[in-house]
């Protein structure tokens, strides 16, 4: 193997057959097995990744419902495709009228995965409903598609009867899944944002809408550095996750604290946009919500502030930074030496 899967397994040996895997050795390495869960941030099992052996990218992350919908191997190797092929076909409203897949082109789109027996779904929808409004209202140019994973016809007809947007059919199973597997979804509600070229803008629909009520920022592209509220702390389990604790009491210092951090995270994600993978670290600053306690309370962090952590959910570590004055230079070492593996984690 070469490439950015090397660097997560070190020496990991795989027959050229591909039939005999050193499972073995990546047991005796559960650093490693810590790394692969972050790398391709899987959130709950059973999982099953398709990566390029040879440089580590990702092939498909939903590999389940591949070989569900594809078992004899027609469509291998499973990468992914355009959202316009994907979802090429008829669309519904809720009125019962249809339309073409082509009437989306040009617009931007929150492909939308939920169901009616989902409780956080179904209160999603209705800020959602409100925001789809405003955007529209302002003359921006937006659809939303529902991707239901409703348990039945009936379930999906009277959930659909509230939203004002388009839905791939329920009939069309197979549709449903190829969205699915194209987004890798893990869990509902997840609402995707894409550009009018059909890119995605965020993953993180869901926290943009409900942090941005008035829809100033649409269409969300990612901030570098996040302010830790109780709707983005669900991104806090999706990875290592730099925080920066600081004096909820001092209404600068939140501020203070971003324009410190963000450089270091706008460096951090362009090398790895450059290597098309995601970056390794998501960067957060806790000040004045009350998640900031909460979160100090779960993870045993000392009351200190300023506080430069790192937090890892999934390993259950914590790798911690207690000094009078944070600065660029300290949370460059900081950042860079976690990387390198030469941090001494903590247990959560």
């Amino acid at each position: 193997m070469a490439g950015a899967l090397t660097d997560v397994l070190g020496e990991v040996l795989v027959a050229a057959d591909g039939e005999e895997v050193a499972v073995s050795a990546l047991a005796a390495r559960g650093v490693s097995l810590l790394k692969l869960w972050n790398k391709y941030r899987v959130s709950n099992i059973p999982s099953l990744i398709f990566i390029d052996a040879c440089t580590g990218k990702v092939v498909c992350r939903n590999g389940l419902l591949v070989i569900r919908d594809d078992p004899e191997g027609l469509e291998f190797p499973w990468g992914p495709k355009p959202f316009s092929e994907v979802v090429a076909g008829p669309l519904l409203r809720n009125n019962g009228q249809t339309l073409d897949s082509s009437a989306l082109e040009g617009s931007h789109i929150g492909v939308y995965f939920s169901a009616h027996w989902c409780p956080p779904c179904r209160s999603l929808t209705r800020v959602l409903v409100e925001s789809y409004r405003k955007i529209k209202e302002a003359g921006q140019k937006f659809e939303i598609l529902f991707v239901s994973a409703d348990r039945s016809e009936d379930s999906f007809k009277q959930y659909f009867s509230e939203m004002p947007w388009v839905a791939v059919p329920y009939a069309d199973e197979a549709r449903r899944s190829r969205l699915n597997r194209l987004y890798g979804i893990q869990g509902i509600p997840t609402l995707i944002v894409l550009d009018s070229k059909g890119d995605v803008i965020t993953r993180q629909g869901r926290v943009e809408v409900l942090n941005d009520i008035e829809c100033r920022e649409f269409p969300w592209h990612p901030k570098p550095v996040l302010e830790l509220t109780d709707s983005n702390a669900v991104q806090l389990n999706e990875g290592p996750c730099l925080v920066l604790f600081v004096d909820s009491e001092d209404d600068g210092e939140s501020e203070a604290a971003k324009q410190l951090i963000q450089p270091i995270a706008e460096k951090i994600i362009a090398k790895y946009k450059a290597k098309e993978e995601e970056a390794p670290l998501l960067f957060f600053v806790a000040g004045e919500d009350d998640m900031t306690d909460s979160l100090r309370d779960y993870t045993n962090l000392p009351e200190a502030a300023p506080l430069l952590t790192i937090l890892d959910m999934s390993a259950r570590a914590k790798y911690v930074m207690d000094v009078e004055e944070i600065t660029p230079e300290i949370v460059e070492a900081f950042v860079s030496d976690f990387l390198a593996d030469k941090l001494k984690p903590e247990p959560i």
